[in-house]
């Protein structure tokens, strides 16, 4: 069993019965979309409830700030809500986290689970709280991309207290990024963006010792190349102990250079352990991780090995 840091706090497990409320703290949806979460969630017993504002909708944001910010603040307010499901990323968590009411996440933690924009989200409760999550599919949930495999790695993420482990898979573009080795830290990270993003600000956690999670959307290989860049330039990379490689879906199509070419040439001369091909990110058949628990990578044995978020 992976020792874990006395320091993280890890919110209770889910227990069938257990409210979840689902909120949108980026982009807007609709219940169309999280119809089919909605079904999942119930189906293991939880009683999932959309959040006041979950289908607001102004421009590219699920509704005002004000209003994103109130949900999350009722849901880590609220001691019948035992969880908090995203519904999906997109863009706008970054511009609610300094509203966060951090004293009532301390109070009563609860499991926040959700990918892609919501890393911002996951950074500001790991600066404010120590609160460990869960980096998995959100409740807007597509049958075409998160199989019944997804489903059961979620489940498992947030209703037992076992380890996740990832193998590498070698179909994953990303698969023949690796620099040999073993590092055991504290997994950090999510959405390369949302990551580089933090440069500057309080949510930019310190790195030294821990395994850095990336993966990403939609972002050609010269992007991926400037967002590294600025992460080293920034010394944000400095002490890693080594990098867990998700899917980076839809960024090489149509370019000389590939992702594995960038992800190689920007991280193979830190010195550390490189695993590449993990089925986490923004791909089919996406996996889920606790994010701020200790985590073995093992390039000899291709698997990403993490302690469970929740107690």
């Amino acid at each position: 069993m992976i020792n874990e840091d006395s320091a993280v706090v890890r919110p209770p497990v889910l227990r069938p019965g257990d409210t979840v409320l689902l909120v949108s703290p980026s982009g807007p949806t609709s219940p169309e979309r999280v119809a089919r979460g909605m079904e999942l969630l119930t189906g293991w017993g939880l009683r999932p409830v959309p959040a006041p504002n979950a289908y607001a909708r102004h421009g590219y944001l699920a509704g005002t700030d004000d209003l994103r910010a109130a949900d999350l603040n009722a849901a880590f307010a609220d001691p019948q809500v035992r969880g908090v499901i995203c519904t999906r990323g997109g863009y706008g968590a970054q511009r609610i986290v300094d509203a966060i009411d951090m004293a009532a996440v301390r109070r009563d933690p609860k499991v926040v689970a959700g990918f892609s924009d919501i890393t911002a989200l996951q950074l500001a409760l790991w600066r404010g709280a120590r609160l460990a999550g869960v980096h998995g599919p959100g409740a807007a949930w597509r049958d075409e991309r998160t199989s019944l495999r997804s489903a059961e790695s979620l489940h498992a993420a947030l209703m037992t207290t076992e380890p996740v482990t990832v193998e590498a898979v070698p179909t994953e573009e990303t698969f023949g990024a690796r620099v040999p080795g073993r590092a055991t830290g504290t997994l950090l990270g999510g959405n390369l963006c949302l990551i580089a993003a933090s440069v500057g600000t309080a949510d930019l956690p310190d790195l030294t010792g821990a395994v850095l999670l990336i993966e990403d959307v939609q972002e050609p290989p010269y992007k991926v190349d400037r967002m590294l860049t600025h992460l080293r330039r920034a010394g944000a990379l400095d002490g890693l102990a080594g990098v867990a490689i998700g899917q980076f879906t839809e960024c090489g199509d149509g370019w000389e250079t590939t992702i594995v070419d960038v992800l190689t040439e920007r991280l193979g001369d830190l010195g550390v352990p490189i695993l590449g091909g993990l089925p986490i990110g923004h791909g089919p058949d996406q996996l889920t991780v606790p994010v701020g628990t200790t985590a073995t990578l093992d390039t000899d044995t291709g698997t990403l090995t993490v302690s469970p978020a929740v107690r």
